[in-house]
């Protein structure tokens, strides 16, 4: 069943009212019965320790233990419960909530992480885990709010993985140039725009199928960057290719918060940029004119057109703004996270990026949270080495992958994107 939305603007934007889908049962009973034979079937003996104070932190909590097996026995439960609870939502015909996927993840994570370190030689610092994985979902986030809004509007943006490798670029070259971290930034975001630009004109004015066109980008900004990058920035590494980089900014009171303090609030100001970026954009998309504008793009360009709304020129400019954001997550990699551009710098964070969008189902916050969940698993297999966890590491390797492919499958169910996204419009 699909309902209108109206407002005083005249736009018009279809929602899609419940569809049962069992797929999500399916995948959070599959999941439920790996965690069973995995922390309970093969559950070690010991515990696993986890370290929650830092240096700055106002109340030094004392490090957590967790049992092995029991904690094994309690995700269990929780994952099963969760399971359950999906199952009666779909019978229902309703929607399902985000806490329960949340809780359903948590609880898995936790049972894994205490199930891999079960017996390792040392504690498990949480607070650079955490830390960790937001320094790596960083530019994934910047790309998946590009992609949500250029989605949104009805163009595919797969060259997500192209504007960050060109604002990761521009940014490197123009900050090592005027020594100025802003000038770097604006660089950053004028090359993910002036990739948009390309995909924009392709899809929308010449109605090139926008995959394929995305694709061709990806290739071409990683060939021009690789061949710029061995042919001007390795010969002269240090005028070119030494940008100065952000320090992380704490902030008062907030930061000494224990555990979540200094993963939050001891951050560079790319990083509060992207706290902002996720709330303007979630805020712009569902509560202003231009969102609801926007969205009625995506969802039906031929009633947008009727009420006087310009699909192609809004279609163009969102499009762009999407790959100036993308540019700035790009950024974060050459001018914070390694101040220096380096071949592939992006190693394919466009693509987790997209998988995130699926994932959040086109939405800015739960898109935030897919990408923070990828974070963690890439993280994950660096900490686990550190610590000395006996998991092998070719399973550590694959960990992002496995978790990519489950989320995109259906771990939120039923999954639709915007209406139009992908269909050239052709006015009258």
């Amino acid at each position: 069943m699909t309902t209108l939305e109206t407002s005083t603007t005249g736009a018009v934007v279809g929602t899609a009212g419940p569809r049962r889908s069992w797929r999500v049962v399916w995948i959070y009973g599959v999941l439920t019965a790996v965690a069973a034979v995995l922390l309970v079937g093969f559950a070690r003996g010991g515990v696993a320790r986890f370290g929650l104070a830092t240096s700055t932190d106002l109340v030094r909590l004392p490090p957590l233990s967790l049992p092995g097996l029991p904690t094994g026995v309690v995700v269990v439960l929780i994952a099963a419960v969760c399971t359950l609870l999906a199952a009666r939502l779909v019978r229902q015909d309703r929607k399902q909530p985000l806490w329960l996927p949340v809780v359903f993840a948590v609880a898995l994570v936790v049972g894994l992480l205490t199930w891999a370190t079960t017996g390792a030689g040392q504690s498990v610092p949480l607070p650079g885990l955490l830390a960790g994985s937001l320094a790596l979902a960083v530019p994934l986030i910047f790309g998946a709010l590009g992609g949500v809004i250029s989605e949104r509007v009805g163009v595919v943006n797969v060259a997500i993985e192209g504007q960050l490798l060109a604002g990761a670029f521009t940014a490197a070259v123009t900050a090592s140039l005027t020594k100025s971290l802003v000038a770097g930034l604006v660089a950053a975001m004028v090359a993910g725009m002036l990739v948009s630009f390309v995909l924009a004109a392709f899809a929308i004015k010449y109605l090139v199928d926008q995959v394929i066109v995305g694709v061709v980008l990806n290739v071409l900004v990683l060939g021009l960057t690789n061949f710029l990058y061995s042919l001007v920035l390795v010969p002269a590494s240090a005028t070119l290719n030494s940008p100065p980089s952000f320090e992380p900014i704490s902030i008062p009171l907030l930061s000494a918060i224990p555990v979540i303090g200094p993963v939050l609030f001891q951050q560079t100001v790319i990083v509060y940029l992207m706290y902002l970026g996720v709330v303007a954009v979630t805020l712009g998309l569902f509560r202003t004119k231009w969102g609801l504008r926007l969205r009625a793009v995506g969802e039906h360009p031929q009633a947008a057109d009727t009420v006087g709304i310009s699909v192609g020129r809004t279609r163009f400019w969102n499009v762009s703004l999407a790959g100036a954001i993308a540019g700035l997550g790009g950024a974060y990699l050459t001018l914070a996270a390694v101040p220096s551009f380096t071949r592939d710098v992006t190693s394919g964070a466009g693509f987790i990026a997209l998988a995130a969008v699926i994932f959040g189902q086109w939405n800015p916050v739960k898109a935030t949270l897919a990408a923070l969940l990828f974070g963690f698993a890439s993280n994950l297999q660096n900490v686990l080495g550190i610590v000395g966890s006996p998991v092998p590491p070719d399973f550590l390797l694959m960990l992002p992958y496995v978790v990519t492919i489950f989320a995109v499958a259906g771990l939120v169910g039923q999954v639709r994107g915007p209406a139009a996204a992908g269909k050239p419009y052709v006015k009258g």
